[in-house]
């Protein structure tokens, strides 16, 4: 039987989650949702584990905003399958179609008229005994950052297994193309085409004379390690997976899978940011 999961915001997609299960069911189609998010909408029946959650689907549909793609990307990116997003959120630079378009953008993937589009990820491995040791993918960026105000982290940065300089900043941004848009956005970092590769590494705040961004070719490797006395947080895709601890260290590359998003027409990313920050025509 063909297999297409959902990742649902637990807040806000329950009835978008309800009317997608029951189109695909109706077409013959096994619905999984992952165990935690099945409970939330209170769809316990079409519950599936996490761990075998993505093997096997044809694709995944994100209902919610960014947040939400970014979770189902990180679910299912390992297996390469396909991710549709559908708009529940605000910005959406991530997502696809807006709600009033579900049923018609299911039938339209379930009949293969789509196309792939796909996104370079990071790959982050962590050399820690606390819980962010272990590896790690995120689409649009990892973040070293501050757990306490008033003080900065101080991060030793290697690039190709070189020294380069120590940053003292309250964090630093790795951020992949796609996610250039976001975080390192606010940092003043530079905004890059989605269908680029590349690691644009962009400090917070920092507090040295060397402020500026770095863009690094997408085989080039960067590696962090913690050499401040105060903990560390690295937040992957805006979620803390854990705090560092002085030693510690964390290294980012190139994905060896890219993200693989479904879109029904080209999009023009440029006229995406155009419109999604109101720049004027003339």
């Amino acid at each position: 039987m063909r297999a297409v999961g959902i990742v649902p915001h637990p807040q806000r997609a329950a009835g978008a989650a309800e009317r997608a299960a029951r189109f695909l069911a109706a077409a013959g189609v096994e619905v999984r949702i992952p165990s935690p998010d099945a409970e939330a909408i209170g769809l316990p029946d079409l519950a599936y584990d996490r761990k075998t959650f993505a093997a096997g689907l044809e694709f995944a549909v994100s209902l919610g905003g960014d947040g939400t793609m970014l979770r189902t990307v990180e679910l299912v990116a390992p297996e390469g399958v396909p991710v549709l997003g559908v708009n529940l959120g605000q910005l959406g630079f991530l997502t696809e179609v807006e709600p009033a378009q579900l049923e018609e953008a299911l039938q339209r993937a379930l009949a293969g008229e789509c196309q792939i589009s796909e996104r370079m990820v990071l790959a982050v491995v962590v050399d820690s005994d606390g819980p962010a040791g272990g590896k790690w993918l995120a689409l649009n960026e990892a973040v070293l950052d501050k757990c306490s105000s008033g003080h900065l982290v101080r991060l030793a940065v290697s690039i190709n297994g070189k020294f380069f300089t120590t940053y003292a900043a309250d964090g630093l941004i790795v951020a992949t193309p796609t996610g250039s848009t976001a975080y390192n956005f606010s940092a003043q970092g530079p905004i890059v085409s989605p269908s680029h590769r590349c690691l644009i590494l962009t400090p917070v705040s920092p507090h040295m004379l060397f402020q500026r961004s770095l863009v690094l070719g997408p085989e080039e490797e960067l590696e962090f390690e913690v050499t401040s006395q105060m903990p560390v947080g690295l937040v992957l895709d805006g979620r803390e997976v854990g705090r560092l601890s002085p030693g510690d260290s964390v290294t980012c590359t190139q994905g060896p899978r890219p993200a693989r998003l479904m879109t029904f027409h080209p999009r023009d990313f440029h006229q995406v940011l155009k419109a999604k920050f109101g720049l004027a025509d003339r």
